[in-house]
């Protein structure tokens, strides 16, 4: 059954680094609650403490705008797959934009998305298994190629087009920095 550990050990780094599929759960005090599924080959566990991840040119932003007004950060990790497995990594994340001294070093951490919006650095501080038994499991088939299509086609300037016009505040209001940061 479950347990809480203050940090990830080895068989949890490996677990996750076997998954395809993670979440992130985010809010401030009054906004809601955003649960965000993220896939494709963007998430790097940088040692037993520390998780960063790169967020891509998505519909909406809410991660950035709450992160900016309240850290704290879940990540979610369930296997769908072999043993069943739920991993929860909670934290405080802090996000790194394009302009941010620490941009270049972490996103040299990555095969380059288009589209690359922001990277959000987790300093753990709690981990918590639990058994993950009513998971259903799932084959991976692949990963879906449209988003980095649709990303390529828009261009650069295309893209920091959408974030002026799609991504600059949140669902809720909440202001999220995109253009700022990100757009000389």
């Amino acid at each position: 059954m479950g347990q809480k550990f203050t940090q990830l050990s080895d068989r949890l780094i490996r677990f996750i680094g076997e998954q395809q599929l993670f979440f992130v759960g985010t809010a401030t005090q009054d906004s809601r609650v955003n649960i965000s599924p993220k896939g494709m080959d963007s998430l790097r566990v940088m040692n037993a403490s520390r998780i960063v991840w790169l967020n891509v040119t998505g519909s909406g932003n809410e991660t950035a705008a709450h992160v900016s007004l309240n850290p704290r950060m879940t990540l979610m990790f369930a296997a769908f797959s072999g043993k069943p497995l739920i991993l929860r990594v909670y934290g405080t994340a802090r996000v790194i934009h394009h302009k941010d001294p620490a941009w270049q070093g972490l996103y040299s951490l990555f095969d380059p998305l288009p589209g690359a919006r922001q990277i959000f650095d987790l300093a753990i501080d709690l981990v918590q298994t639990s058994c993950g038994m009513a998971v259903p499991l799932f084959d991976y088939a692949g990963d879906r190629e449209q988003l980095n299509n649709w990303a390529e086609k828009q261009g650069e300037v295309g893209i920091r087009e959408y974030w002026r016009q799609k991504n600059q505040q949140s669902i809720d209001g909440i202001n999220t920095d995109i253009v700022k940061n990100n757009i000389d």
